[in-house]
C-alpha cells in the first residue's frame, strides 16, 4: 500500500488542448487517507509513569517524530490534525516543518485523562492494586472508559469533519488509547482486548475511504535499522 496523493480526479489530459494519447488516458481517483498517528516517545513512556499533559518529548521521541516526517513528506497531506497535549503537539511540529503546513489544534484528540494518578509510576499503581486499564477502573478526577469513549467518538467525527475539507490527506497525530479506540470501535479493526498494546511511539495507521478502511495498521517501518543511521538514542 503506497502512501499517495490526495483524493482528486485527475486527468492525464489537462492542460493540453491537443488531446493526443495524453487526453486518451483515463482519470485517476485516489482515496483521502487519514494519517492516524501516535506521539512520538517521552521520558515517562521509558519511565513507565502515567504521563501529565505537559510531558514533551524525549531525544528518543523528536528522533522518532523526524523519522516519521520524513517518511510523510511526499505523501500528499494537505492539513495536520493534533491533541494539544505537548507530546503530539511536538510530534505534529516536526510534521509541519516537512511539508510546511500549519498544525490545528483540537482537544477531543487528547489521551484519556488519568487525573489524580498522573504523574504515577505503573509499578506504584500495581502495588497498590491498582489496575490503570481494568474495563471497570474509574481514575478519581479523570475519566471513566465510558466518557473517554464518548470523547473519542466525537473526536472520530471531527477527523472526518477535516478530511472532508481538505484538499489532500490528512495527518492526525494523537495517543495511543486515541488510536486503540478510534480503529477498534469506530473502523472495526481487530484488535484484541489490551486497549494498552498495538500502538509503539509515531505508529503510523492509514486510513483510506470514506467508506472508511484499515489500510495500514500501526507501522513503525520507519524507525527500522536505527544503528545504521543513528539518529535514534538509546532507550
Amino acid at each position: 500500500m503506497g502512501l499517495g496523493g490526495p483524493s482528486i480526479v485527475r486527468s492525464a489530459g489537462q492542460g493540453n488542448p491537443g488531446g493526443g494519447r495524453e487526453a486518451l488516458r483515463l482519470a485517476t481517483v485516489v482515496a483521502v487517507a487519514i494519517y492516524l498517528i501516535r506521539h512520538g516517545e517521552t521520558a515517562s513512556n521509558a519511565a513507565r509513569v502515567v504521563q501529565t499533559p505537559e510531558t514533551p518529548l524525549s531525544a528518543r521521541g523528536r528522533a522518532q517524530a523526524e523519522r516519521l516526517a520524513r517518511r510523510l513528506a511526499g505523501a500528499g497531506i494537505a492539513a495536520i490534525l493534533s491533541s494539544d497535549l505537548a507530546r503530539a503537539a511536538m510530534t505534529a511540529e516536526r510534521l509541519a516543518a516537512a511539508t510546511g503546513l500549519a498544525v490545528a489544534r483540537e482537544p477531543l484528540l487528547q489521551e484519556r485523562s488519568f487525573g489524580d494518578v498522573r504523574g504515577t509510576p505503573y509499578a506504584e499503581l500495581a502495588a497498590r492494586g491498582i489496575a490503570l486499564f481494568a474495563p471497570d477502573y474509574a481514575p478519581p478526577g479523570g475519566e471513566t472508559w465510558e466518557a473517554f469513549h464518548a470523547r473519542v467518538d466525537r473526536a472520530w467525527e471531527a477527523v472526518e469533519r477535516a478530511a472532508a475539507g481538505s484538499a489532500g490527506h490528512l495527518a492526525v497525530v494523537t495517543h495511543g488509547l486515541v488510536c486503540h479506540s478510534m480503529v477498534s470501535r469506530r473502523l472495526g479493526a481487530a484488535l484484541g482486548p489490551d486497549a494498552a498494546a498495538g500502538f509503539r511511539n509515531t505508529a503510523l495507521t492509514v486510513v483510506e475511504g470514506p467508506p472508511w478502511r484499515v489500510a495500514l495498521l500501526g507501522c513503525t517501518a520507519h524507525l527500522d535499522a536505527p544503528e545504521q543511521e543513528g539518529i535514534l538514542p538509546a532507550p
